[in-house]
């Protein structure tokens, strides 16, 4: 049985991040040191989920077998970094669509604790945008912020909003800190 469980958004945290969508497995490129990161998690015996919106799909800019791809890529350069995803999810809907899974609602986090039998109420939530936060608050989770994609700007946002707040500068700074 794992130790605990840690999730992470996934664009700006694992992967790069654009304005314009991440639209294919080719476009899909990992943040220097996260999939190592990822994988130095799953061989302490933390469990790994990700939780990501991915309103690109409710938008048309790409379908679910390039979302399939991208996952896939994902979970092949973990796995060849000896470690492990043990489930993704993500929020197929465009902000205001009133869904119930789209960060910050927390849908996928519960989704992601009802298909892994594991309580993830005081365990890590890893985001880089201010609804990564409030989900995790909003779930019981103990939100950790990277500066990475939207991170820098978010640590300016938040201000006093987060006291306790844990941020680091990159997914690796933060699982060697945090493990």
């Amino acid at each position: 049985m794992a130790r605990s469980i840690v999730v992470l958004d996934r664009d700006g945290v694992i992967n790069q991040d654009s304005d314009a969508y991440i639209k294919s497995a080719e476009e899909w490129q990992p943040l220097p040191g996260s999939i190592d990161a990822i994988a130095r998690l799953s061989k302490a015996g933390h469990l790994v989920a990700v939780a990501s919106n991915q309103s690109g799909l409710g938008r048309g800019l790409f379908d679910e077998y390039a979302l399939a791809q991208m996952h896939g890529k994902m979970h092949a350069l973990v796995e060849d970094a000896g470690g492990n995803i043990a489930m993704v999810c993500f929020c197929p809907h465009q902000p205001g669509e009133g869904c119930l899974c789209r960060k910050p609602a927390t849908g996928m986090l519960e989704q992601i604790q009802e298909q892994l039998h594991i309580p993830l109420a005081g365990h890590f939530f890893i985001g880089d945008s201010e609804k990564d936060l409030v989900c995790a608050a909003n779930f019981g989770m103990r939100p950790v912020l990277v500066r990475t994609g939207k991170g820098a700007t978010t640590e300016n946002e938040v201000g006093d909003r987060f006291p306790d707040l844990a941020v680091f500068n990159d997914l690796a700074e933060a699982v060697e800190q945090l493990d």
